[in-house]
């Protein structure tokens, strides 16, 4: 699948499954805005490096995407300085590993703020862009197997995932007469960081040795291996693209076998 001319914003695209969405789509054909938050500002440049030299435009934003303000201007600096806007990724997110008896009041909040106001101030500022350019576009975000089915010691995490499956639906019913797409990727256990944070966390609940969490819940994944970023960026491809202009309000399970939905 190619694209020519078309403008793409992935968020928490510094690394892991943002950066590999980032450079599927520059491989796509499309020029890529890299967002992410300050400290991410050297990795994020590097993902910028990568996508040039596949010979695409790309840009790097610093973005906290919790804060509505930020979003929309992430969303402004990729228009203005790639020449157009067709297509958001709301990828950024984190985990948090707790049981749900000691979550606090401050974590409840700091996830939601980042896993699903974010995509509601994605979902916003790339509809405003879209009307003002005059045509539709593709609005595609980061759900969870999480969002399908709860998960113990990640309740929290497991409640924004639903969350973002819930304004996935309403979004894509809403925006539909205006031409806009919304849908969502739900992967499974992915190779990065956050797992490896996952990992830790629930080594200390359970006492598990560190790696044997991972161990188990890869053993239970039906094609028999972890998850790449690039299982993921696959996905996305297929909603950033034209073969999904006739698909909206769904979230794809991308998980090797894992939920049956």
């Amino acid at each position: 699948m190619t694209v020519q001319d078309k403008v793409a914003l992935v968020t928490g695209a510094g690394q892991g499954i943002g950066r590999a969405i980032a450079l599927r789509l520059a491989n796509d054909g499309f020029n890529v805005a890299i967002a992410d938050i300050e400290p991410q500002r050297s990795k994020g440049e590097s993902v910028v490096a990568e996508i040039e030299a596949l010979g695409r435009k790309s840009v790097f934003v610093a973005a906290d995407v919790s804060k509505k303000d930020q979003v929309v201007a992430a969303v402004e600096t990729a228009a203005d300085a790639l020449g157009g806007f067709d297509v958001i990724v709301n990828n950024a997110g984190i985990a948090q590993i707790k049981p749900v008896l000691e979550i606090t009041e401050e974590e409840l909040n700091q996830i939601f703020s980042v896993n699903a106001n974010s995509v509601v101030w994605g979902i916003q500022a790339a509809a405003a862009k879209f009307e003002e350019l005059g045509h539709g576009g593709k609005i595609v975000s980061a759900a969870s197997i999480a969002a399908i089915q709860g998960f113990p010691i990640l309740s929290a995490y497991s409640a924004s995932k639903f969350a973002v499956r819930g304004f996935t639906q309403a979004a894509a019913q809403e925006l539909a007469p205006k031409g806009i797409t919304v849908n969502a990727y739900a992967p499974g256990i992915v190779g990065t960081g956050m797992w490896e944070l996952i990992d830790k966390e629930l080594s200390k609940i359970n006492g598990k040795p560190i790696g044997q969490n991972l161990k188990e819940n890869v053993e239970g994944i039906a094609l028999g291996r972890i998850e790449t970023p690039e299982d993921v960026a696959k996905i996305v491809s297929f909603f950033a693209g034209p073969d999904s202009d006739y698909v909206t309000g769904q979230v794809l399970l991308v998980d090797g076998g894992m939920l049956y939905n």
